[in-house]
């Protein structure tokens, strides 16, 4: 049995079956659905024999190790910080909810996107993730996420996912088809990457789209978001046009609310007529403090103002609620340090136990 050079999860199907080459055939199959389907380590794996367990156990390593973990509200917002053995960083949030849980993971370290009101962009590029480590922050955060069962996969961790369109498809192929996770609850955050929307136009999983519009004309949004100097709005809403004509999917807008900079009713009315023609829903999402950005976030008073008046002009709006603001786990908080509130580095989470049956 050869080593391997990667993450447990970074081997395809034909990487595992060529590293039990001396295994019968079956063990491919339980293997990889102890990975998936159960989110297992290799020393985990019962139905596999003690010796295999051990040399599985090294041969496939996490690609993932933790850093620091955090913990907000009772624990229903958990973030995680991995390295990786290069040294780069990620983050990764889990929300939980009365019925469901969420994970909110990572395609890049850093990202290269220069929002100016985003942690994770003033922090700069470091690297993309492999399609292992972003699926492995699934496996991972679904066996933590248990009794709870992790329903929605969001694009909206640290970095541009359209900038790593091919690791990021394959990751969500595998979401798909080997965890097991419906591709209508998967949901893709852009900036605005004009040829990423086109490819996922295209794709025949019906996974959802959200972009990141944050303002309504060009002047402001090439301000706040550099990418929109390549991609400006006309650009951009053809595209979102094109991809809701072949999808038949809803279309998501996230708007940050910035004090005297997108809150102004003239703001709102702007957005409309982006918004409304598309029938895309609005997220609304207060901005969350950073620190290389000084402007306010929108007063509760105001978000709903902007919210009301986007209903008036008959667009669906909504308040997305903060979670983990002050574990900086919010939306554009991210960005790779252990933070407020982290907790000492130990082993990789894991799901509470549960009761046994009495014999």
């Amino acid at each position: 049995m050869k080593a391997a050079a990667a993450g447990a999860y970074d081997l395809t199907r034909e990487d595992l079956a060529a590293l039990l080459a001396d295994q019968p055939r079956y063990r491919v199959e339980q293997v990889w659905r102890g990975l998936y389907a159960k989110g297992l380590r290799p020393a985990e794996m019962t139905d596999l024999p003690h010796d295999l367990r051990s040399r599985l156990d090294v041969a496939l390593p996490p690609g993932l190790n933790l850093a620091a973990e955090s913990k907000s509200e009772g624990g229903k917002t958990v973030k995680w910080l991995w390295g990786m053995p290069d040294g780069a960083q990620v983050e990764t949030v889990l929300m939980r909810y009365p019925d469901r849980a969420t994970v909110c993971v990572s395609t890049q370290a850093g990202c290269a996107m220069r929002c100016t009101f985003c942690a994770t962009g003033q922090a700069g590029f470091t690297r993309h993730l492999t399609t292992g480590e972003i699926v492995e922050q699934v496996a991972v955060a679904r066996r933590a996420a248990e009794p709870d069962r992790l329903s929605n996969v969001v694009f909206m961790g640290m970095g541009e996912p359209m900038a790593n369109y091919d690791r990021m498809w394959e990751a969500i192929v595998r979401i798909h088809r080997d965890i097991g996770l419906s591709a209508r609850h998967v949901t893709v955050s852009t900036v605005g990457v004009v040829p990423g929307i086109r490819r996922l136009t295209h794709e025949a999983l019906p996974v959802n789209l959200a972009v990141s519009l944050h303002a309504a004309n060009d002047p402001l949004r090439n301000s706040l978001v550099p990418l929109n100097k390549r991609y400006p709005l006309p650009v951009l809403m053809e595209a979102c046009r094109q991809y809701q004509d072949v999808k038949g999917r809803r279309l998501s807008f996230e708007w940050a609310l910035i004090s005297g900079v997108n809150d102004r009713l003239s703001d709102a009315e702007e957005l409309s007529e982006l918004a409304r023609p598309l029938g895309a829903h609005v997220n609304l999402i207060p901005l969350n403090p950073t620190p290389g950005f000084r402007v306010r976030g929108t007063s509760p008073a105001g978000v709903r103002a902007f919210r009301d008046h986007l209903r008036r002009l008959r667009v669906n709006a909504t308040v997305r609620q903060n979670r983990g603001t002050d574990i900086d786990a919010a939306c554009g908080q991210l960005a790779a340090g252990a933070g407020v509130g982290a907790v000492t580095a130990g082993p990789r989470p894991q799901p509470p136990k549960r009761p046994t049956a009495p014999d």
